[in-house]
């Protein structure tokens, strides 16, 4: 993204971890020295570059409900058999790769989501794009849960990003104000709590 490129090593060394051809090698999934797909089927091995302050998704999954059954359950055969290919998974709760990977497949992009860095891509909601992958989620989803149930679902989460969005907004125009009256000054670099160099507001 053009608005790391300035940013300092420190911040950027996270995202030239996954960033990299990484992206295009088996052994960032599968482990390179014992390459197991039973390994790979754990929803651990997406949290090596999903997460984080700039990549909060093992977080989100983590503390939801799909999340607490993985946690409690995940060493349960009868419950996860990781053995088993994802085409024919039978899991008590989903997994990263279950939804993301549904049926095996290695696109992951075939199955991310529409959603950007605080509902940005809220923009045009009858996008046939749009259309087609709230479609195709409601088609993962009712693999456990009904058609309603999933839209329903996937409804509220357009809100909450939606909602999102607009106190993000609201947020970096009290920040423009504050500083447009001369009362948000730079902290000094001595005693910037990140990085030094950058002005940061006190």
């Amino acid at each position: 993204c053009a608005w790391s490129i300035e940013r300092p090593p420190g911040d950027t060394a996270g995202c030239t971890f996954c960033h990299t051809s990484s992206e295009e090698r088996c052994s960032t999934c599968h482990q390179r020295h014992q390459f197991d797909p039973a390994v790979a089927r754990h929803s651990e091995q997406c949290k090596a570059c999903h997460w984080g302050k700039d990549h909060r998704d093992w977080g989100a999954y983590d503390i939801s409900i799909h999340g607490v059954v993985y946690q409690v359950n995940k060493w349960n055969p009868t419950e996860f058999d990781f053995s088993k290919k994802l085409s024919d998974a039978d899991y008590v709760g989903p997994t990263c790769q279950y939804c993301h990977m549904r049926g095996g497949h290695h696109n992951v992009q075939r199955l991310s989501t529409v959603y950007t860095s605080m509902g940005m891509s809220n923009a045009d909601r009858g996008a046939p794009l749009w259309k087609e992958k709230r479609d195709t989620w409601v088609s993962v989803c009712d693999d456990c849960h009904s058609p309603r149930f999933a839209r329903e679902n996937l409804q509220a989460m357009d809100e909450a990003c939606k909602d999102a969005g607009l106190k993000y907004t609201e947020t970096f125009k009290v920040a423009e104000n504050l500083m447009l009256d001369g009362m948000g000054e730079p902290m000094p670099k001595d005693l910037a709590p990140d990085w030094s160099g950058q002005h940061i507001w006190s």
